[in-house]
């Protein structure tokens, strides 16, 4: 079953506009945009930029990988692995607004040639069996109440020894969240499991992890360093309402351990 509130979580109608607004309002001309250009505005996870060069490297993506983005929203990621690798990516977003403003961005950075944008599901990918080396996945699941369906889904799509890179938030020690987060406005919007659940249900999918990393405690102090910056004026804020209480109470759950932070690598096994 598609889950109906998920868009609404991230739906505002002027996400293409704002992020037209910040640009232009930085001195960028759209005419000559490079991918460089978007900066802090793309990459709408923990930790942005940084958690995704990491996180790719780990996964090792070639220039003959067909890469999935599986939830990808403005599609941070999708460009910056088409950029570096210049590789075929797909890119696959449950929310429409999401999917038509990654479109527009792609052609502003002239990387549409390499990416294709599908509104869907991530429990129901709209591709064949075995038609991908590499699933990434980010910051996706705290949004899926089926997880299983979710992750027995991105290995159809993966070719037997391809891989799942996931960087992923999971409940922690015991407590309440403060809401809004960026993810869900609403306890109903957040479905977290445990780090040991996440694994369980991946392995069970078909996956083997080579890598498995629990990296909360750098993340909750990048997210403290963040916090005491000056906001940067082309960031996540410029399409994402009531970012900075997002954002604020996200860095708390991480400070105290409500939250954590995984990143993981694993195979498509037979």
């Amino acid at each position: 079953m598609k889950d109906t509130l998920t868009p609404t979580q991230y739906s505002t109608g002027v996400s293409q506009q704002n992020i037209e607004r910040a640009l232009i309002a930085a001195g960028h001309d759209l005419d000559h945009l490079q991918p460089a250009d978007l900066g802090l505005l793309e990459d709408f996870h923990t930790m942005g930029r940084l958690a995704t060069i990491q996180l790719v490297e780990l996964a090792g993506i070639k220039s003959e990988d067909e890469v999935l983005d599986a939830g990808s929203g403005i599609g941070g990621t999708a460009r910056f692995i088409a950029d570096s690798y210049r590789c075929r990516v797909s890119a696959v977003d449950l929310t429409e607004e999401y999917c038509e403003t990654a479109r527009w961005l792609d052609r502003l950075v002239g990387l549409d040639d390499l990416i294709s944008v599908r509104h869907a599901d991530v429990t129901e990918l709209p591709f064949a069996e075995a038609s991908f080396q590499v699933v990434v996945s980010q910051h996706v699941q705290m949004n899926v109440a089926d997880k299983s369906r979710l992750y027995q889904e991105a290995r159809r799509v993966l070719a037997t020894g391809g891989r799942l890179a996931m960087w992923d938030l999971t409940a922690g020690t015991a407590g309440e969240l403060d809401y809004p987060l960026p993810w869900a406005d609403q306890p109903e919007l957040s479905h977290l499991a445990t780090t040991e659940q996440l694994r369980e249900i991946v392995e069970a999918s078909g996956f083997a992890f080579d890598h498995w990393n629990d990296l909360s405690e750098g993340t909750a102090a990048f997210m403290a360093a963040l916090l005491a910056e000056r906001p940067n004026p082309l960031g996540l804020q410029a399409f994402v309402p009531n970012f900075a209480e997002k954002v604020n109470n996200l860095a708390l759950a991480l400070g105290d351990g409500r939250l954590r932070v995984i990143q993981g690598v694993a195979r498509a096994i037979a």
